[in-house]
């Protein structure tokens, strides 16, 4: 078997919220490195690393030490690094009739840099839901027991405070997820090379993104309506507390009238 048809390993990591692909750039500042439209691809010797600005990276051939000493520097210019780091694996080899994915082993038909490019894309969108999917889970999880709570008591047990603070890591949640929904939709590098689509629809296709981004979608309604409702017992006991100062100022001036009438 040729070096090409020897199986190889492909991991995609999502490390942070963000990377500041130019700072990184210069940091790296590689003769191996280009910049593809807002991504950085590094190539050496049949080994790829493609990172891309909302904090993935996709590793093609590259050893365990090399990721390693690659994540430190990615981590040093990221925003918001992830507590928990998301990973995918796959095997892959290359110069294969045609490009398909079987069971997470990747048959890729040359070692057009492009090409492979293309594939990261899908991937590391891929990885980065995931990160969205992980994170509204594990709020939904976090915040079942209002609900629960609501329906058996009528009531939430929780402070202003705690209901303030909750409100806030669900907006933050929510927002996150929001305002990078727009990574979840084909790359805007095919406008450009729309030869290289039917690559990145490979990958696309194979990991659900369609799907997973409609079921993610779904939770999103779920952590609105849990806003919402926190919003709506805020209101409720902000309500209630004008109420009984109102009570007690009339309570107070009816006192005083009766005090000056009687002495």
């Amino acid at each position: 078997m040729s070096e090409n048809k020897t199986i190889k390993q492909c991991t995609a990591y999502c490390l942070a919220q963000h990377f500041d692909i130019n700072t990184l750039a210069t940091a790296l500042n590689s003769k191996l490195m280009r910049i593809i439209k807002g991504a950085l691809l590094i190539e050496d010797n049949q080994s790829w690393s493609v990172i891309f600005a909302y904090g993935a990276v996709v590793h093609w051939n590259v050893s365990s030490e090399q990721q390693t000493k690659l994540h430190h520097l990615l981590l040093e210019h990221a925003e918001n690094p992830l507590t928990f780091v998301e990973e995918d694996n796959f095997t892959f080899i290359l110069d294969c009739p045609s490009t398909r994915i079987i069971e997470d082993h990747i048959e890729i038909e040359c070692s057009d840099p492009i090409v492979i490019f293309s594939l990261s894309q899908g991937m590391a969108q891929s990885i980065k839901l995931a990160s969205f999917e992980t994170n509204a889970i594990s709020t939904i999880n976090n915040t079942s027991y209002i609900p629960k709570s609501l329906a058996e008591t009528g009531k939430i047990n929780l402070n202003r405070h705690q209901i303030a603070k909750i409100r806030g890591q669900l907006f933050l949640t929510k927002s996150d997820i929001i305002l990078n929904y727009d990574l979840l939709d084909t790359p805007d590098f095919f406008w450009e090379y729309p030869e290289y689509e039917a690559f990145y629809g490979v990958t696309a296709k194979y990991l659900e993104i369609a799907p997973r981004t409609e079921v993610l979608s779904k939770k999103l309604e779920t952590i609105h309506e849990l806003f919402e409702m926190l919003a709506d017992e805020q209101k409720h006991r902000h309500s209630s507390i004008l109420e009984w100062i109102i009570i007690w100022l009339i309570a107070f001036e009816i006192g005083m009238t009766i005090v000056d009438k009687v002495f």
